[in-house]
């Protein structure tokens, strides 16, 4: 009985693995744009990897932190490999989210509500789970940045100071801080993966999405061959990335995360990893502290608006209600995706003249440009 059991277990896991795998009808006509999830999965799995090798390693103490990170660097065999794949998949990871949150917005896949803010939440528990790690190494800038964002939630009315000694543990950025940033980066990732399953129920419930936006069933093929062999491209590309990394694997580093962290010497200007630079850009240039922090957040949560402010029942932005609406669409998505970068740029620019007159006018076209999908 009990062998039958698990064979029949067996059996279950096979056949979904199959229906997922092999038998997946997929729209005949979705291009290369569509392996972007593939690789943020492969990409997860890298992360998920390397982090677990890590962490076997590190010592979350702020005495010890910045040279255990050294250590495994210079010392343990093979660690500068583990340590360098996982800084740079951070920056795989985050190229291929912009890459997918782009890739739906252009052809209308957040009309598949529930696969995209299971999607939004992943977004926002990677940034997260970025900035927990980017704090471990305990450098200056990692130091610093966990400063100066965490203060930031003393804006909170009534329990703001409150809610931030909670979060450092104390009246200062220091070892119960580290370590309990070290548990969540730790533990956040498992609380992603379900996210990260979930996400692909709600996919293959619903099926993909396909550059025409139609939904007939007359025009789908088995994943196996084609779109297999497609990820499996796109793979060999994301290899290929990783070995040129190699050649400069410092290049995503901030030159002051080379030294250890002093509470007594601030940088001159404190600034995050690229990823976080456009909604960072946001923050600084609203002059109230709340006001910031809000706009911090509605940077990520105006997301989850994109299917209750889309006005067409239209799946792509290819049959809007007619070709001048097309244009327009296509205009003013290009020219947010310019301003995205124009706020990543202004991200790491000082806080003066014209940089901040800069980011307010850029900030409200990030903003602008979600509350026009009620026009189309």
């Amino acid at each position: 009985m009990n062998k039958f059991l698990i064979f029949r277990v067996d059996n279950n896991i096979f056949s979904s693995v199959n229906n997922l795998l092999i038998d997946l009808p997929c729209p005949i006509n979705i291009s290369f744009f569509w392996n972007f999830g593939s690789l943020l999965g492969i990409t997860f799995i890298f992360q998920l990897i390397t982090g677990i090798f890590l962490s076997m390693h590190f010592i979350s103490d702020v005495n010890l932190a910045f040279a255990s990170v050294d250590l495994i660097t210079r010392e343990i065999s093979n660690g500068w490999i583990l340590r360098f794949l996982h800084i740079s998949g951070a920056s795989m990871f985050f190229i291929f989210m912009y890459f997918h949150i782009g890739r739906n917005i252009y052809f209308f896949s957040f009309t598949l509500w529930k696969t995209w803010s299971t999607g939004v939440v992943i977004y926002f528990l990677s940034m997260a789970i970025a900035f927990l790690g980017y704090v471990l190494p305990w450098g200056q800038m990692s130091y610093w940045g966990a400063t100066v964002i965490t203060n930031f939630l003393s804006a909170v009315p009534y329990l703001g100071n409150d809610l931030v000694v909670w979060i450092w543990g104390g009246f200062a950025v220091d070892y119960p801080t580290l370590t309990r940033f070290f548990s969540f980066h730790f533990i956040f990732p498992f609380i992603l993966l379900v996210f990260m399953i979930l996400h692909l129920i709600f996919l293959h419930e619903k099926g993909s999405n396909n550059p025409l936006g139609l939904n007939s069933n007359n025009d789908k093929v088995l994943f196996f061959p084609l779109f297999a062999l497609k990820d499996i491209f796109g793979f060999f590309l994301l290899f290929i990335l990783f070995f040129f990394f190699f050649f400069s694997p410092n290049s995503f580093l901030e030159y002051q995360n080379f030294l250890e962290a002093n509470a007594l010497v601030t940088p001159l200007h404190i600034q995050p990893e690229w990823y976080f630079l456009p909604p960072y850009a946001v923050l600084r240039c609203i002059p109230n502290k709340l006001g910031g922090v809000l706009g911090l957040f509605s940077f990520i949560f105006i997301l989850f608006l994109l299917p209750i402010l889309n006005n067409t029942n239209i799946n792509n932005n290819t049959f809007l209600r007619n070709s001048s609406y097309n244009f327009i669409f296509q205009s003013l998505f290009w020219i947010w995706i310019i301003n995205f970068f124009l706020l990543m740029w202004l991200g790491a620019s000082p806080v003066e003249f014209p940089y901040l007159q800069i980011s307010r006018v850029c900030s409200l076209i990030y903003f602008f440009f979600f509350f026009c999908f009620a026009f189309f």
